[in-house]
């Protein structure tokens, strides 16, 4: 049975190893190199990512995965420190002191905030999907809560749809970011860089006869018989990891569902100094043109790469903002006070098709793993739901591979 899969992400490499082992696999992959969100910068002496990644201690399918191409003696467990940076000043939110001495939020406020963070696991998430969040954390915690803790959360994620997106998902974020300590969040990386998983799955696939066709794009799909036609070639399944509506018109039909999704601008910035006070992840209350500052090298050590390493993440809806770049460069050197000649490089990554917004009603979107004749698995399948994760790929991509298998069985 020849298959494709359309998209080299995670969730397409995921689907290729066991597809690969009895079945004859080609990806396509429109960029230059496989990855896809989780895709990395080569600098000569060291990898990092496009975008910041790192996993959760309940990631199971992950940690078999690494077992199985022998990488999980490199996952390592580090501390992820937070912050909050307010009218110029970067306040801690680490440690339960830290908590304590914020002074935007009141001492009910932060009790509130505390308990809901402990109740976030218990929750059942089925009702929460036709709530907005805002009106949930409104209830639930109060106006205070939301205009100084959440509102520029919502806004640095989603911008103008933060008011359509649901509490499911914001109590899932929640409950996946809970493992905490006093020195911070538990989370795992892989030491030497995600693309150490990444190139393994793509070897281990290709060493089964699976052929990656990097920088080709997917221009025209079209119904042959039982078969699939997918850029002059002859398939007997599409297996697609973009969005349902993109495989729709590539077909020209509007049989697909359309899923709500954005787009993500990261800057990625190397330099000579420490900008975040020695935390790792910073959000923005202040109107900036990116919503978090995460220094890498307040998570991974500082030694692995030799200079200091700087994410600017900013979301937005059908296009980014002309100029972002430089725009993004020029508020940073001047709100850290970082001279330009401290900047030793700059990679700016976009992605139009980055990840679903999870808006009310979400879950009856979601498409099944087969529909029109097609197989579908990414970012908007059931495992990603209701917040989507590295996890939530590789078993989207497996379950969806195993679907596969069984037709063949049967």
């Amino acid at each position: 049975m020849d298959i494709c899969i359309i998209g080299g992400g995670l969730s397409g490499l995921a689907a290729s190893l066991p597809l690969s082992e009895t079945q004859d696999v080609t990806i396509f992959e429109r960029r230059p190199i496989v990855g896809g969100c989780l895709a990395s910068y080569d600098r000569g002496n060291y990898q990092i990512e496009e975008y910041y990644h790192h996993c959760f201690a309940g990631d199971r399918r992950l940690f078999s995965l690494l077992t199985d191409l022998g990488l999980s003696d490199r996952l390592e467990w580090l501390k992820g420190s937070t912050g909050y940076c307010v009218d110029g000043t970067i306040h801690p939110l680490t440690s339960p002191i830290e908590i304590l001495r914020y002074p935007h939020l009141t001492i009910v406020e932060k009790a509130r905030l505390a308990l809901l963070t402990l109740r976030a696991k218990n929750f059942d998430l089925g009702p929460l999907d036709d709530v907005p969040a805002r009106e949930f954390i409104l209830e639930h915690l109060g106006e205070g809560i939301y205009a100084s803790f959440f509102e520029p959360l919502l806004r640095s994620k989603f911008g103008d749809r933060r008011d359509e997106v649901s509490a499911a998902w914001l109590i899932s974020r929640i409950a996946i970011r809970s493992d905490r300590g006093v020195e911070g969040e538990r989370l795992g990386y892989i030491r030497g860089g995600w693309h150490e998983l990444i190139d393994a799955m793509a070897e281990r696939a290709q060493s089964r006869g699976c052929r990656i066709e990097t920088d080709t794009p997917v221009t025209a799909i079209s119904r042959k018989g039982d078969c699939w036609e997918v850029n002059g070639q002859v398939f007997d399944a599409v297996l697609a990891t973009v969005p349902p509506q993109e495989i729709g018109r590539l077909i020209g039909t509007d049989h697909f569902a359309a899923i709500p999704y954005q787009g993500a601008a990261c800057l990625t910035i190397g330099l000579d100094r420490e900008v975040s006070q020695g935390i790792y992840w910073v959000n923005m209350k202040d109107p900036a043109p990116y919503g978090a500052v995460v220094t890498h090298t307040n998570f991974a050590p500082r030694e692995r790469y030799g200079e200091d390493i700087v994410y600017l993440a900013s979301y937005f809806g059908e296009q980014p903002a002309t100029g972002l770049k430089e725009t993004m460069l020029t508020d940073f050197c001047r709100r850290f006070s970082v001279p330009k000649e401290s900047i030793h490089w700059a990679e700016l990554a976009v992605e139009r098709l980055a990840g679903p917004v999870y808006t009310t009603g979400f879950r009856h979107l979601i498409p099944a793993y087969e529909e029109h004749g097609v197989y579908l698995a990414g970012m908007y399948s059931p495992p990603n739901y209701p917040e989507r994760s590295m996890e939530g790929s590789i078993a989207a991509g497996q379950e969806v591979a195993a679907r596969i298998l069984e037709g063949t069985d049967a």
